[in-house]
């Protein structure tokens, strides 16, 4: 269906007054390649899948103006798609047939559309589309072009239109000037990211590359107006636009240096700056009067909190940005405001966990808004994923725990959470007569004198001294957090009699700014021991069999586990890498431009550090390999492409060593079809159970 779409769209007239700003005079157009919205044909489904999964997750949920109903995320039929409905009744109904996974979804504010991106076959190129609530008029918005992106932002406060990111085609990454330089052992940061500027202030353009932010109206009778360009940009999204359309907030720049920039909309100048913490993408929001600035930050602080910036109306900050909500040694992690913009949702990562405040904003002493005492909600489950305004008074929350799959949740103010009917029970989260394990917080500390932490389940049915084989699993990012939430792989392996140990290595976040800088440069080396050393905590306080260990992990974590096996050769009896890097110069000359961009910061630049990126490279010390391994990985991956796995297993292969690769077609760097999935859990719990219980 989705070829027969794009080879049957037609333009349409633009005859509406545009509801966005108007580009200043003398400014030049939005180029050429600016998206126009094309119609699709209709795809609304049934409303219930065709094949439904015993246990599904619903996520990302997305309300109407007043409330009572929301779009959302679900996987009942196997693939990740865009569902709506009452959030307290049965009656929801797919919205998009597609087998292309929904990954992001926004319902416009005058309620008249559904905006959400997929990503086509399952890779990482994805596109914006809208639709009606009641299932008409599907069209898409941007990414039409296979060798783009597209990425959706945030609507215009009456709906007339909504924020779009262009990704351009471009060639081999031209990277900016940050870098890594090893000193004394040491990793020094060499410059910033350099953001290009015309000579009238306004943003430079670059032939074939880049990120470009553009206001499109959904019906296509205004034609698309350009926010912003970024030359060699990793990351450009549009998170809020003032209530009367005057000032944008962007999230631009690399990982560990993310930035907030408030920039005119009229003449593209930008009148403030400040760095923000990594993490959820939805930085902040202007206040109804755009008189204040709300943020989630971290500048110069160890977690992030909410900060409150005074805005003059040209856009300039009077006063220096406030802390106005913080908490000792605990991150802000989701920023969310009410429709009438003085209610304002933060949810707290507390050692892995969530903890929710709703706080009054109030107008403070002379121009800066402060915020009242917080009013705690208790969560009936572990972890936040997203909060949504539902109109007046009411949230949708996302939720997971180590019981249940992810599901929404709804609650009107002074009111207890209550479960959507259309989310999965907790007792559906696995079939009957194996429950879930739930985990427990484990500390340790590293060679080095660095604490360090990770979620220790034990297979059920083991007496609690008894030694067992054990998996080290390690997340990605380097930037993610282990979170107690229920996972199936992890249900998988322990069902198979393995216990997993999910360790945070420095680099992770959650745990403050300078944990999450420790692995920077050289500092890759220590979270290679890290890695070690949660192993044989594993050993002592697990208690994890020292002959039957294994490592595992996904994207970053496929690297360290590529890594842990060349590195500790002796240590592990196997590993199943997935997605992961096994040449980091290889990874960059082969990864997406925005993706090389952002990297640099982290693991070092590919011209002036090449050196350094060798020496963390297990390519560069592949004949030190002993243990067996499988490598997984998504045919469409093109954040981390297929020959990262399979250049490691062909070498592995070479030296004699027993090697596999499993390529998941229709997949990209992240595994969405419930097929795949339960092929790559089958699989990687089968390879592990042949190696650490040997016949």
């Amino acid at each position: 269906m989705a070829a027969d779409a794009r080879n049957h769209v037609t333009a349409e007239p633009r005859t509406r007054t545009p509801h966005a700003p108007a580009p200043a005079p003398g400014r030049e157009p939005a180029s050429a390649a600016a998206p126009a919205p094309v119609p699709l044909p209709e795809a609304e489904g049934p409303r219930d899948a065709v094949t439904r999964l015993h246990a599904h997750g619903c996520w990302y949920p997305s309300a109407d103006p007043d409330g009572t109903r929301a779009a959302f995320i679900c996987d009942r039929g196997g693939v990740p798609q865009l569902w709506a409905g009452p959030v307290d009744g049965e009656g929801v109904r797919l919205l998009d047939t597609s087998p292309d996974p929904v990954k992001e979804v926004s319902w416009s504010p005058d309620g008249r559309w559904i905006a959400y991106t997929t990503a086509p076959g399952g890779g990482e190129h994805t596109r914006v589309l809208c639709v009606r609530p009641d299932g008409t008029g599907r069209r898409l918005l941007a990414g039409a072009d296979p060798d783009t992106s597209a990425y959706l932002g945030c609507w215009a406060h009456d709906g007339s239109a909504v924020a779009v990111t262009l990704a351009a085609p471009a060639g081999p990454p031209a990277l900016g000037d940050g870098g890594w330089t090893a000193r004394d052992g040491r990793a020094t940061l060499l410059g910033t990211t350099a953001y290009a500027v015309g000579p009238d202030g306004s943003p430079a353009t670059r032939t074939g590359g880049g990120l470009s932010a553009y206001l499109i109206d959904p019906e296509g009778m205004a034609a698309p107006v350009l926010l912003a360009t970024e030359p060699d940009a990793p990351t450009l999204r549009v998170c809020d636009l003032s209530h009367d359309g005057r000032l944008a907030l962007l999230r631009r720049g690399p990982r560990g240096r993310r930035e907030a920039v408030v920039r005119r909309v009229l003449d593209t100048a930008t009148t403030f700056t400040l760095p923000v913490a990594d993490g959820d993408q939805w930085i902040g929001r202007f206040s109804p009067d755009g008189r204040t600035l709300w943020l989630r930050s971290d500048a110069d602080r160890e977690y992030a909190a909410l900060f409150a910036v005074a805005l003059g109306a040209d856009g300039t900050p009077h006063g220096r940005p406030a802390v106005v909500a913080e908490r000792e040694d605990s991150d802000l992690e989701l920023l969310a405001m009410a429709h009438d913009g003085r209610t304002a949702v933060l949810a707290w990562n507390v050692r892995g966990a969530s903890e929710l405040d709703v706080v009054e904003t109030l107008p403070g002493p002379g121009e800066l808004d402060t915020v009242g005492p917080a009013r705690p909600v208790p969560l009936p489950h572990e972890v936040v994923t997203r909060v949504a305004a539902a109109g007046a008074g009411r949230l949708l929350l996302a939720l997971s725990g180590s019981q249940r799959r992810p599901g929404v949740w709804w609650a009107h103010e002074g009111v207890a959470l209550l479960r959507t009917p259309w989310s999965s029970r907790d007792e559906d989260a696995v079939p009957p007569g194996r429950p879930p394990v739930r985990p427990v917080l484990t500390r340790l500390t590293a060679r080095d004198g660095l604490p360090l932490s990770g979620w220790y389940y034990r297979a059920p049915g083991r007496a609690p001294s008894e030694p067992a084989p054990c998996v080290i699993h390690l997340h990605g990012g380097p930037e993610d957090q282990e979170r107690p939430v229920f996972d199936p792989l992890y249900h998988e392996l322990l069902g198979r009699g393995l216990d997993v140990f999910a360790p945070d290595v420095r680099g992770s976040g959650g745990h403050g700014r300078t944990f999450v800088d420790a692995d920077l440069g050289t500092g890759r080396f220590a979270a290679l021991d890290d890695v070690a050393d949660c192993a044989a905590h594993a050993v002592t306080a697990g208690p994890a069999d020292p002959t039957r260990l294994a490592v595992m992990g996904h994207s970053y974590g496929g690297y360290l586990t590529f890594a842990s096996l060349v590195w500790h050769p002796d240590l592990f009896r196997t590993g199943v890498a997935v997605c992961g890097m096994s040449d980091l110069l290889t990874f960059f000359a082969g990864t997406e431009p925005w993706i090389a961009e952002s990297a640099a910061h982290k693991y070092g630049h590919p011209e002036r550090d090449r050196d350094l990126l060798r020496s963390l490279s297990p390519m560069s010390r592949i004949d030190a390999l002993r243990a067996p391994l499988l490598a997984v990985h998504g045919e469409h991956d093109t954040n981390v492409p297929p020959g990262e796995s399979e250049q490691f297993v062909r070498a592995a292969r070479e030296r004699g060593v027993p090697a596999e690769l499993l390529v998941l077609r229709d997949e990209g760097h992240w595994f969405l079809r419930a097929d795949n999935r339960r092929l790559f859990r089958r699989t990687a719990a089968d390879w592990m159970e042949r190696q650490l219980h040997p016949s």
